[in-house]
């Protein structure tokens, strides 16, 4: 029996005269964290969407859990659990009476126990009784979480779920998630978030609909050709300015007192880095960083950008 949560072949997807999704294949191994990266507007969200049978694709063809996305959809709904960008639960009913309501919704046999079971997992005891309302980010985002697993689904599909929330319950979030995919449970999960996409096992980046890298952090940054170089010293921020304007360089960051400079014509790069070596700056080549990568998928793939 194939290890394959995620088997899709050529999806396409359009709006209209536009295009978002334009011969997308992926594929998701059991128990993996697969993270999903690409601008606002590169297809994220609309491949998750048919993956879970809430759009149908215009073209293509695949199975998710087993299930024809073409013909099984109502039956992938059941199997998955999927959070949303925003918030979608009753407001105005407790933590208790949300989950409730979810338990209902999915005949579970012992909705009672089930709730109290999850809600002891996502330490949402202490909470049971308060209004989703007055929740505050990470509360809500545990919440949310809590109701996607509450049935026990074997893919989770969550789309940018941490937006917006403070670094712990981020990190809190991201231990719960490889809690679940340690217990066997395959995630995919979209996110800007650059420290968020390191703790993925894979990573498939997005463009204009279609697949342009993908694999671990290190092969994603190793396949990018980007060289990177770092300096430390006085006025990095007037030398980042100054830098952006010369040849070789995509992008030119100030982070403190360092000042990293980006880019794939080696030549042109060293040269700008030596004209800079008299401005009191130290320099050394470094291993290109995630986030370093992902501006350059940025400049180099996005093209103009989407509304």
């Amino acid at each position: 029996m194939s290890d394959l949560v995620i088997d899709v072949h050529d999806l396409s997807k359009s709006f209209g005269n536009q295009r978002v999704v334009d011969g997308l294949t992926l594929q998701v191994r059991k128990g993996e964290i697969c993270g999903f990266l690409g601008a606002n507007g590169s297809g994220k969200t609309t491949t998750i969407r048919m993956l879970c049978g809430l759009l149908i694709p215009d073209g293509g063809h695949g199975t998710c859990l087993g299930l024809d996305i073409l013909r099984e959809p109502h039956r992938i709904r059941r199997e998955i659990g999927y959070m949303t960008q925003k918030f979608s639960f009753y407001e105005d009913l407790t933590v208790f009476e949300n989950l409730n309501l979810v338990a209902s919704v999915y005949e579970m046999p012992n909705p009672h126990d089930a709730v109290e079971s999850i809600m002891d997992r996502m330490g949402l005891m202490d909470r049971r009784d308060q209004l989703a309302g007055h929740l505050s980010g990470g509360w809500k985002q545990r919440l949310a979480l809590a109701a996607c697993i509450l049935h026990e689904p074997k893919l989770l599909l969550l789309d940018e779920p941490t937006a917006g929330v403070d670094a712990k319950a981020r990190r809190e979030f991201w231990d719960l998630i490889h809690d679940m995919a340690g217990e066997g449970l395959t995630i995919l999960v979209s996110t800007h978030y650059m420290d968020e996409a390191e703790r993925c096992k894979r990573i498939v980046y997005l463009a204009n609909g279609r697949i342009v890298v993908q694999g671990s952090a290190q092969d994603v940054s190793r396949q990018s050709s980007l060289i990177v170089f770092e300096a430390t010293g006085n006025d990095v921020d007037g030398a980042a300015r100054r830098l952006r304007r010369m040849q070789g360089v995509e992008a030119a960051a100030v982070f403190g007192r360092a000042l990293r400079v980006a880019g794939t014509d080696r030549a042109g790069l060293e040269r700008s880095v030596r004209a800079m070596s008299a401005a009191s700056l130290s320099w050394n080549e470094v291993e290109p960083r995630l986030e370093d990568v992902f501006i350059h998928m940025l400049a180099v793939k996005e093209g103009p950008s989407r509304p």
